[in-house]
């Protein structure tokens, strides 16, 4: 496996033009953050419950185009928002749900809301920095982008955005902060200012992996390995090892996640669930998370839960036994194995997790009887996005034309909002979050 695709030249180059042609500055003297998407093959759903989880990212993401503004001002452009976002380092950052915030003073005033709201993300990962006591002094005149057709697919868009706020604001202010300092701060910018209980394995996965492995991240104890793919051996007794793409099929959804209230319902009800199993077995000083629940616990106590509690718990611990299996599938080079892990945890995300919607259950189903899939499922939550899918090498044209054409006749009217250059894509693996 060689390096990485992404970024292109031409990509680095006309981003950085940009950033000059905004700043006055010279080409030479831009920097570029980039911040790859992720996918999540196992451990759908559990990562805010402590459990472990694999993840990879992919050559495509976000570009951040940057110099530092030689002042305290922050002043921002985007290639898919309207707009100029412009606020000072040495502003106190507020969460949104204060009174107090920029977007509740904003509120009333429709048009200013349009254009600086796509900014949350750049205060989010000032409020972050501030919240660990760093105090910024310089601001930086930035421009971003990210992958074409890929923003609101599932692909932790989001968390590729705040890493890539959190590395330009730390470059700019010379911050020496490790990744695992800023998997906390971009979870801060995500759980507190913005309000979504997620767990950390989409910045850990952005900010770990590296090209070619499968990251494995405990999210209970923070520890993380990356475990590297088999190498293919010469020796004709050695079965030969099948090359992958990644393939992500888009259905025309693009609802946010933060808006839709089924997400953080379901950490709830995980969290309910625990308190239940913890309670019934004498164990209630610990905190109501299902990693705290030995299986052996779940077993003996399961009959006590709720039914759609039993279900989410059962999704918890059956996940985390796909996971282990997942990764010694990974290791051999079983990718057949690995594929069939996968297209599990999508069945069940659908019946035990019971996310994701009509659309996105028919594009899940379709990919299961695409030729050359290995596995399939939903990329993220599954209110909207793309589902993700390995796929062997030889086939990736067979599987992405059956793909749009069986959709379609599913779902005309979303099919048609997706670009048909985009409507599926086929990727490679990528490599992590990085400063060039």
């Amino acid at each position: 496996m060689g390096v990485s695709s992404w970024p292109s030249k031409s990509e680095l180059d006309e981003i950085k033009k940009k950033v000059a042609e905004m700043s006055g500055r010279g080409v030479e003297e831009v920097r570029v953050v980039v911040s790859p998407y992720r996918i999540c093959p196992l451990g759908a759903h559990i990562d805010h419950q402590g459990g472990t989880v694999t993840a990879m990212t992919i050559n495509k993401g976000i570009l951040l185009g940057f110099v530092p503004s030689n002042d305290s001002q922050v002043i921002l452009q985007s290639g898919q928002f309207k707009g100029e976002v412009m606020f000072r380092v040495d502003d106190i950052q507020l969460p949104r749900d204060n009174p107090n915030s920029f977007d509740k003073i904003h509120a009333d005033h429709s048009a200013k809301k349009e254009e600086c709201n796509w900014g949350s993300y750049a205060r989010g990962a000032l409020y972050a920095l501030q919240r660990r006591g760093n105090h910024l002094k310089q601001g930086i005149t930035g421009y971003l982008c990210g992958s074409d057709g890929l923003d609101s697919s599932g692909l932790s868009s989001s968390a590729a955005v705040g890493v890539a706020y959190l590395l330009a604001l730390e470059t700019a202010n010379n911050l020496t902060v490790c990744p695992e300092e800023n998997i906390e701060y971009d979870r801060l910018i995500e759980n507190e200012y913005l309000g979504l209980k997620n767990g950390i394995l989409d910045q850990s996965a952005i900010l770990l992996s590296k090209y070619g492995c499968l990251t494995c991240m405990n999210c209970k104890t923070k520890e993380h390995k990356l475990i590297n793919p088999p190498k293919v051996q010469s020796n004709l007794k050695t079965e030969t090892k099948k090359a992958f793409k990644i393939l992500l099929a888009f259905s025309g959804l693009k609802q946010a996640l933060t808006t839709n209230p089924g997400y953080n319902r379901r950490v709830t009800e995980c969290q309910e669930a625990a308190k239940v199993l913890l309670v019934s077995s004498g164990k209630e000083g610990l905190e109501p998370l299902l990693s705290n629940v030995e299986p052996e616990v779940y077993k003996a106590y399961k009959s006590k839960l709720e039914p759609h509690l039993a279900r989410r718990a059962e999704h918890y611990f059956s996940e985390n036994m796909r996971v282990s299996k997942g990764l010694e599938a990974w290791a051999s080079g079983h990718l057949e194995d690995f594929g069939q892990l996968i297209s599990a945890s999508g069945l069940s995300s659908i019946q035990n997790y019971e996310c994701g919607c009509e659309p996105m259950k028919q594009l899940y189903e379709i990919l299961l009887k695409a030729p050359g899939v290995f596995g399939a499922r939903f990329s993220g939550a599954g209110f909207r996005g793309c589902c993700l899918a390995f796929v062997d090498s030889d086939y990736t044209t067979e599987a992405a034309s059956y793909v749009k054409n069986e959709y379609y006749k599913l779902q005309p009217v979303l099919a048609s909002q997706t670009n048909p250059a985009t409507a599926v894509v086929i990727c490679e693996a990528g490599d992590c979050a990085q400063v060039i």
